[in-house]
């Protein structure tokens, strides 16, 4: 347990998602008076929750893949996360399921994944050992050290620069699994995972294959009662040791005054005066339009950034049990890299060869559907909102191809046993939670804005105004999150 502090000072927190609410503990932490406001009715952000009809549906993230960085936030108060909320593990971490019926299943050690490989693609056995090595080089590198340090200096990144070289870290992450791994299969498995924090395969950084070793360093975990279950938690560690919730407010403005942060107006006109804030907002949004005059980025400058693709995601009941489901799926369509390109290229539409990602938390646990039901979510990368996508139109049309889809290879029978159905779109992601462009991860992890090139945790020009989130270093992704209110701490202990 660390040492109470006894800091002064009023710290504003815009945003309940995980970055904030990790930001809002560990500023409490060090003594503040620290108050979270919440746009929606709940706090989770993009990890909220739908309850219906006996069914508990989680919005977003759907696994704990670094269970340390929780524990840490119950450990600043003397408590343990155990106590609370169980993690309880999943198995496997991916079933990968490829369009000629074939699949594989992903997760576990390095020896117990060799094995799998030499059954799936027996050549491929010796390069997945030496892809294992060079991960893990890079996850000592990337998560280790620079995950742990704020990139708000061009001197960090420099100082970084020659280790990031050396291990191949600038090259595309397809073109770094590729150099090892020969069977075209397996390279989608091992380059896959970019998609879950919003990044093209082929266009994406190999540092990111860091987050294969992540998962080995931690393996992939679920929360009992659902990740709502622990957004609850989090707020209730808040709350005994007197940080303040206000959920259904939306900020309008942060207030700067002579270069320092001064506090926020909300959108009914009440201001709550701040000596800092920490915005969990999307940050090209925060730049655009929550700043004030004169110190916002110009729509020119923000369209130039690549926003991550979009998402559109169907929860659905089931009036049955799919017991042969895992908890994780990921249905791999005919094509890989024309898909991507489709989502992400300059001219983007809707897909006919969907890829789609599975989620069956009562595989885990049962409770969240009524006795002999389950509940799913699934996901499809679609085009964000530069596309000229009608989405009203398109949001049956998807529905109806995904259902097709899992019906005819994993499903059968699925359209006539489906209760308690509801979808987002990339234009629910703008307005529940004003992502920019509807991008389902902010901006896009590609080379030139990861890193030093992301946005920064301490924003230039504004004394006490921190980011923490998706859109900013090191990352997407619930472990990104957290860090970056790791490092917002550390910046503001070095401010103080």
């Amino acid at each position: 347990m660390r040492a109470r502090e006894k800091r002064s000072g009023r710290v504003v927190v815009i945003g309940a998602g995980f970055g904030g609410l990790a930001a809002a503990l560990r500023a409490r932490a060090m003594g503040y008076d620290v108050q979270v406001i919440e746009r929606l009715d709940q706090p989770g952000g993009r990890a909220r929750v739908f309850r219906r009809d006996g069914f508990t549906f989680d919005a977003g993230p759907t696994v704990i893949t670094a269970p340390d960085l929780f524990d840490e936030l119950w450990h600043l108060f003397g408590e343990k996360r155990a106590e609370h909320v169980a993690f309880l593990p999943v198995r496997p971490w991916y079933r990968i399921g490829f369009a000629d019926g074939r699949a594989f299943d992903y997760g576990g050690t390095v020896e117990e994944m060799r094995a799998r490989v030499s059954a799936f693609a027996p050549g491929d056995a010796e390069g997945f050992v030496r892809l294992a090595e060079r991960t893990r080089a890079l996850y000592r590198a990337g998560y280790l050290r620079m995950g742990a340090m704020p990139f708000h200096r061009f001197s960090t990144m420099m100082r970084a620069v020659p280790t990031l070289v050396r291990l191949g870290a600038w090259r595309s992450l397809y073109r770094f699994v590729a150099r090892d791994i020969a069977d075209e299969s397996l390279r989608r498995v091992f380059t896959l995972q970019m998609l879950l924090v919003g990044g093209h395969p082929f266009r994406s950084p190999a540092l990111y294959a860091l987050i294969q070793q992540l998962e080995r360093e931690g393996a992939v975990w679920f929360a009992r009662g659902g990740m709502t279950a622990l957004v609850q938690q989090l707020v209730r560690l808040g709350e005994r040791h007197g940080v303040r919730m206000r959920c259904g407010a939306t900020v309008s403005r942060i207030l700067v005054e002579r270069g320092r942060t001064r506090g926020v107006v909300l959108e009914s006109g009440e201001t709550i005066p701040a000596e800092i804030v920490i915005a969990n907002a999307d940050a090209p949004m925060v730049h655009e339009a929550l700043m004030p005059p004169g110190r916002r980025r110009s729509k020119r400058r923000l369209d130039r950034l690549q926003p991550s693709m979009g998402l559109f995601v169907l929860y659905f009941g089931t009036t049955r049990v799919f017991p042969a489901i895992a908890h994780h799926t990921i249905l791999l369509g005919q094509s890989y890299r024309a898909l991507l390109d489709r989502i992400f290229g300059t001219d983007p539409t809707l897909p006919d060869d969907l890829s789609l990602y599975l989620h069956r938390p009562t595989a885990t646990d049962p409770s969240l559907a009524p006795p002999g039901q389950d509940a799913f979510y699934v996901l499809a990368p679609v085009p964000n909102l530069r596309a000229p996508i009608d989405w009203d139109r398109a949001r049956q049309m998807l529905r109806d191809r995904i259902v097709r889809i899992l019906s005819e290879r994993i499903m059968p029978g699925l359209e006539a046993c489906i209760v308690s159905e509801s979808s987002l779109t990339p234009l629910d992601f703008r307005h529940d939670y004003l992502s920019r462009d509807g991008a389902g991860f902010s901006i896009a992890p590609i080379l030139r804005q990861s890193a030093f090139f992301r946005f920064h945790n301490r924003v230039r020009g504004v004394r006490n105004l921190y980011l923490v989130g998706a859109g900013t270093h090191p990352g997407a992704g619930v472990p990104g999150v957290l860090c970056s209110a790791k490092l917002v701490e550390t910046l503001m202990r070095t401010a103080a």
